[in-house]
């Protein structure tokens, strides 16, 4: 089975969501920043994997811009968390590019999906 991209990027951005989740709460003691980043940061790869079972291409496009939703959501998060130095700068620069390059990948799949 050929490997999709859009998910796996997504599910290994929900791992390291998962874990800024636990180093907020373990470390920094906060407890509502890292729920609401860990929701939006996690329904990303939810989405992504529910619109590769679309029951049509309406269901698939409408999950995909829900998916995008999120991680512009979560990239709000992750500036926030880093702006009140919940995060440092190294780790703000690496977990900023990754959900760069995944908005960017569900703008452009948004796009794709919408024109046909």
């Amino acid at each position: 089975m050929k490997e999709n991209v859009c998910v796996e990027k997504s599910f290994k951005f929900a791992i390291r969501i998962v874990n800024l989740q636990k180093y907020l709460v373990e470390v920094k003691k906060e407890y509502v920043l890292s729920k609401q980043i860990l929701r939006s940061g996690t329904s990303i790869g939810a989405n992504v994997a529910e619109a590769q079972r679309g029951q049509s291409k309406a269901d698939f496009t409408a999950k995909m811009s829900i998916a995008l939703k999120e991680a512009y959501e979560t990239e709000y998060w992750i500036r926030l968390l880093y702006h009140t130095s919940y995060i440092d700068k190294r780790a703000y620069l690496s977990i900023h590019q990754e959900i760069t390059e995944l908005i960017r990948l569900l703008v452009s799949i948004c796009k794709t999906s919408q024109k046909k």
